[in-house]
């Protein structure tokens, strides 16, 4: 039962979100971050969540996309799609926890960064 409620809320969120619109290659997003609250639960991608790697949750972006995030002009980290969100208005990206603490502290909450999307999967 559990395994088919998943199923069907990831068709309903992918049918929401496709768009049928390419993301431009470069934009300033606001990003949030989330961590241990989900660690070991399963994503959208199917993939169990890790705080500690470098991933993502984006509304579109297929899963497996590389996007560079860059805070300022020396920080940046490199994370992987693999999950839908955030379900927040106004914010694009939901990093890791791993992966907001090397652009910033965490405490910060939200950042305004330079989105880059390297390669489409």
């Amino acid at each position: 039962m559990k395994l088919k409620l998943s199923i069907g809320l990831a068709a309903i969120a992918a049918a929401l979100f496709a768009t049928g619109k390419p993301e431009p290659a470069e934009k300033e997003v606001t990003a949030s971050w989330y961590g241990e609250k989900y660690r070991g639960k399963p994503t959208a991608s199917g993939e169990l969540f890790d705080p500690d790697k470098l991933t993502a949750a984006h509304k579109t972006l297929p899963f497996g996309t590389k996007v560079r995030c860059q805070l300022g002009s020396s920080r940046f980290v490199v994370v992987t799609i693999n999950d839908r969100g955030p379900f927040i208005k106004g914010r694009e990206l939901d990093l890791s926890k791993e992966a907001f603490s090397r652009l910033a502290s965490c405490e910060a909450g939200l950042l305004k960064i330079k989105m880059t999307v390297l390669k489409l999967r």
